[in-house]
């Protein structure tokens, strides 16, 4: 039997096994019901689930033993590890060896940082689901790979169904097969090693997509064998359909972006071309092959003179400069979109970005909209991009539009409605810690999800799965296309039904997809699931905003200055103003227990409106630490930035320490607001919130408290976040007596 009848004797065997496990209603994540305790989707901050996890992961262990000798038992497999072979010394050592070499690494782990604790307020990652470990586990057992069927015949199949459910998450419509047959666009996702690698892949596809239409007019107008398709009609950005090989250069980067994805499938099924001619035009004429630099130079630089840019807020993740760096664009085209005061696009200086390009004719690949900045947690105005997008189609101007959604992604799912009933009173009092929905300018930008060309999503952020999980999801699957490598060795001519072709990635772990299938299939991403569980960090990172903003100064000689405006600074309301503000919080939402704060908030509207502002877009907290002198607040930078500084040494860990469980009171982490990233009157904005005088292009560095923790203000205790704060207070107390007394010696 050769290769090809073997692969295709798998698809087969994949298919019929896929129709029957949906037929079962166990395969097909849309028709699964989920669960709804909160308490048994985690092992718990102190373990309480153990045995839950013990059993499950003996039974995942169990089942693969088992796997291995039912197979060996049909062929009447002999042995290797005979029980002589275990009586014999060599063995028995090695298998002590195991033992202490493992007490070794248990032990040194013991130095992580406890991700599942309350008092763990620091990177956006906190514990992993017990699903979504069980699963990775159970198929890390099988070694799957994922960069083809033949590889990970069970686990590619997982994938497909969790790129379709994190589809449906992100807002786009998974057609059914009449829907398709009548010609719906069917989104697409897979699985990525990270956001990163999901951001670059999005760049690559912006990139073979913008420039295919002059591939394709080249081909057409040089090779015989494509010489059919010299009347072919294409939609430009503007509305307007006229013939391919009538279109100059600007024309031709500008052509409707779904226009452009179906232009192969339309040489071949309406103008005869053959396959085989496309991949030769393409191997002779696409920049995938040519590189930038040539088809530049080529076909690009006698009508166009600008290289294309991307356009991302100033907030944009680091992956964005690397992946312009790594397709050959520079990182020096990627341009920076200003952000406001609450860490947003700014869409006069969009618009004002976009009309330059428009005017220079300088293309654009994309412009990326981050939905959830990671260290502001702040929401483009999607909605308000992608109106402008539409006006500037108008003008003749195309680009893809990406959502960054690496963090802010899985909080879709508080849009997404159940299948199921929710019961509001599931799981008692002690588990309920009531869920927050985002503000009505976030829901807003959330609803404009669909109308993204691409998104990034991390299940391994706020999906709460184990690394490496990230993804990418195409609104028109077939954009997947512009960026294929295939080799005979792993892509048998099109019969696997693979997702390893597609992407930046060549092999991937199954047991990734395994463990976002299993989470998913527990925890639904929709209103009962993740959006339940997301909607409880929200309002427990506005619970932790209300003690943060609290510390003011007003009895104490240091305050808190969280980078997330209250409403009334919004609303440019003046210091007395921001002192009631806070005095109202400090009074009426520090001191009482959830159940009595809802039913506060229920009873008091404008209490109610006031509290669904506070803090991020999202659940990031972004504040730093300044101090009282004789003299009045502090106005230095630079001792600020200590201060701050030695607060985040204090309450992180950055180097091993020998395997000692840490004794940190809380965890943080850092980041710094710097003037080339964000712009001196940015920074100079929030250090004159603090006190400080301009910075004169000195960063201000600032600490960072995610809250992922969906129990902090309900354990059995009641809310345990006033236990935490008071250590990060002393934390703070400390560091302010520290640096005052080293600039003291230093300085006289």
């Amino acid at each position: 039997m050769d290769r090809h009848q073997r692969n295709r004797n798998i698809v087969a065997t994949l298919s019929d096994f896929h129709a029957r496990e949906k037929d079962e209603g166990r395969m097909d994540l849309d028709n699964s019901k989920g669960s709804t305790s909160l308490a048994g989707w985690f092992l718990g901050p102190l373990a309480e689930n153990q045995e839950v996890l013990d059993k499950s992961i003996a039974k995942a262990i169990a089942a693969h033993c088992d796997a291995r000798r039912e197979y060996g038992a049909q062929f009447r497999d002999p042995p290797f590890v005979t029980s002589e072979i275990k009586a014999s010394d060599d063995y028995r050592k090695t298998i002590a060896t195991l033992d202490t070499k493992l007490d070794d690494l248990l032990g040194a782990l013991h130095g992580s940082i406890p991700l599942s604790s309350y008092r763990n307020q620091s990177h956006m990652y906190w514990d992993i689901t017990m699903p979504g470990a069980i699963g990775y586990f159970a198929a890390m057992l099988y070694n799957q790979n994922n960069v083809a069927a033949e590889a990970s015949p069970v686990t590619t199949l997982l994938e497909i169904e969790v790129g379709k459910d994190l589809a449906r998450m992100l807002g786009y419509h998974v057609p059914s097969d009449a829907e398709i047959a009548q010609g719906a666009l069917t989104p697409w996702a897979h699985i990525t090693c990270d956001g990163s690698v999901a951001n670059g892949e999005s760049m690559w596809a912006a990139r073979n997509l913008k420039y295919m239409p002059i591939t394709m007019a080249e081909a057409i107008r040089n090779e015989p064998d494509m010489a059919g398709g010299r009347d072919v009609k294409v939609t430009l950005a503007d509305g307007r359909s006229v013939k391919l090989l009538d279109l100059d250069c600007w024309e031709l980067l500008n052509v409707a972006l779904d226009d452009v994805i179906a232009l192969s499938p339309r040489l071949q099924s309406d103008f005869g071309i053959t396959p085989e001619a496309i991949k030769a035009a393409l191997d002779k004429y696409s920049v995938q092959n040519l590189g930038l630099a040539e088809y530049q130079q080529r076909f690009i630089a006698k009508d166009t003179q600008h290289l294309p840019v991307v356009l991302a807020p100033s907030t944009a993740h680091y992956s964005w400069p690397k992946s312009a760096a790594l397709i050959g664009l520079g990182a020096n085209q990627l341009w920076r979109i200003h952000v406001d005061q609450d860490g947003r696009m700014r869409m006069d200086h969009l618009r004002e970005t976009l009309q330059d390009c428009l005017d220079n004719k300088r293309p654009i690949l994309e412009v990326v909209a981050v939905i959830g900045s990671t260290e502001e947690s702040a929401v483009d105005p999607l909605a308000d991009i992608v109106e402008l997008r539409d006006e500037f189609r108008r003008k003749g101007l195309e680009f893809s539009l990406h959502v960054d959604g690496a963090w802010g992604g899985y909080f879709a799912s508080m849009l997404r409605d159940s299948k199921e009933p929710i019961d509001p009173d599931q799981g008692g009092a002690l588990e309920q810690t009531p869920a927050m929905i985002m503000s009505d300018y976030v829901m807003r930008q959330y609803r404009a999800f669909p109308h993204a060309d691409t998104q990034t999503v991390d299940p391994h952020k706020a999906g709460f799965i184990p690394y490496p999980a990230g993804a990418l999801c195409y609104r028109n699957g077939a954009m997947r296309d512009m960026i294929t490598f295939t080799a005979p060795v792993v892509y048998h001519g099109g019969v696997d039904p693979t997702v390893g072709v597609y992407g930046i990635e060549g092999s991937k772990p199954g047991a990734a997809a395994a463990g976002v299938y299993l989470s998913h299939a527990m925890i639904r991403p929709d209103k009962s699931g993740y959006g339940k569980l997301l909607g409880k960090c929200i309002f427990n990172s506005k619970r932790l905003y209300a003690e943060l903003v609290s510390l003011d100064g007003t009895d104490d000689y240091i305050k808190v200055v969280p980078f997330q405006r209250l409403p009334c600074e919004k609303a440019g309301r003046g210091d007395h103003a921001r002192a009631e503000e806070v005095a109202y919080i400090r009074e009426n939402f520090v001191p009482r227990e959830n159940n009595d704060l809802v039913a506060f908030l229920l009873n008091d509207q404008k209490a109610l409106d006031l509290f669904k502002e506070l803090g991020s877009d999202q659940n990031i907290v972004t504040y730093a630490v300044n101090f009282k002198t004789s003299d009045g607040w502090n106005t230095d930078v630079a001792l600020m930035n200590a201060v701050n500084t030695a607060i985040y040494k204090a309450l992180s860990i950055s180097t091993f320490n020998g395997g000692t469980v840490p004794e940190n009171p809380m965890f943080v982490t850092s980041s710094a607001f710097d003037v080339p990233s964000y712009g001196q009157s940015f920074v100079d904005a929030f250090g004159a919130r603090a006190g400080l005088a301009p910075t004169q292009g000195t960063a201000i560095s600032f600490l960072i408290s995610t809250t992922q923790d969906p129990w902090v203000s309900a354990t059995a205790e009641g809310n345990y976040l006033p236990k935490v704060v008071a250590a990060f207070k002393a934390a703070a107390k400390t560091a302010v007596d520290d640096v005052l007394r080293l600039h003291e010696l230093t300085h006289g």
